[in-house]
């Protein structure tokens, strides 16, 4: 397939560890898009908020602190803060992330930088929310599932301790339940998305299971 031109916005949500950081990243690479990972700005705002020791359920300061940041994402992708990469890869910035995800200002702030961000440059967009809020009004909407036990299994790999899978298990079904009950741009597939799941099919089947799905969309 030949790169597609900007500002095409594919956009993939759907639960943690379900895959889509990985098909994002290819797809991208196959429609000659950048890759926009909406979780690393949530990752980055959640390190920064840690790091100034604030309260992360403390609304206002989390707000506070989302709005004073110069927080950036470079043509190709890449969250920076004060003009350098964030090492959003750090153990707890996950669950940061989703602790002041939940606070509407924090929200608000990194949606319109997301919007932005896909107005200029055009995306493969991922992320819980970016079917729903972020980019309703995608190219092509998909929403990528995949079991708990897979999931459990699949992160434990990751990060190279598969003898913490239960561990796992337990931290993704807590922050299942609080992303799709959050008042904000809870967890939940958006209409006519494009419903997939990652427990039998391959990152490169996915892939082109999408990538179809936007031939037939942008002809």
């Amino acid at each position: 397939m030949a790169p597609t031109l900007s500002p095409m916005i594919v956009a993939i949500d759907g639960p943690a560890a379900s895959g889509k950081s990985t098909v994002a990243r290819l797809l991208g690479e196959r429609l000659g898009v950048p890759l926009l990972n909406t979780g690393a700005m949530y990752r980055a705002v959640g390190l920064a908020c840690l790091d100034a020791g604030l309260d992360l359920e403390d609304a206002a300061a989390c707000e506070a602190r989302a709005n004073s940041l110069d927080l950036d994402v470079t043509s190709v992708g890449v969250v920076t803060v004060e003009g350098q990469p964030v090492a959003v890869e750090r153990e707890e910035a996950g669950s940061a992330a989703s602790r002041v995800a939940v606070h509407p200002g924090v929200r608000a702030r990194l949606v319109a930088l997301q919007q932005e961000f896909g107005r200029r440059y055009g995306c493969v967009a991922e992320g819980r929310d970016t079917t729903t809020v972020v980019f309703p009004d995608a190219d092509v909407l998909v929403f990528l599932a995949a079991s708990p036990r897979i999931r459990a299994e699949r992160r434990a790999r990751q990060e190279g301790a598969p003898e913490r899978a239960e561990e796992y298990a337990r931290e993704i079904a807590s922050r299942d339940e609080r992303d799709a009950s959050r008042a904000v741009a809870p967890l939940r597939p958006a209409p006519g998305a494009l419903r997939l799941s990652s427990d039998e099919a391959t990152p490169e089947q996915l892939v082109e299971r999408i990538a179809q799905a936007v031939e037939e969309a942008c002809p």
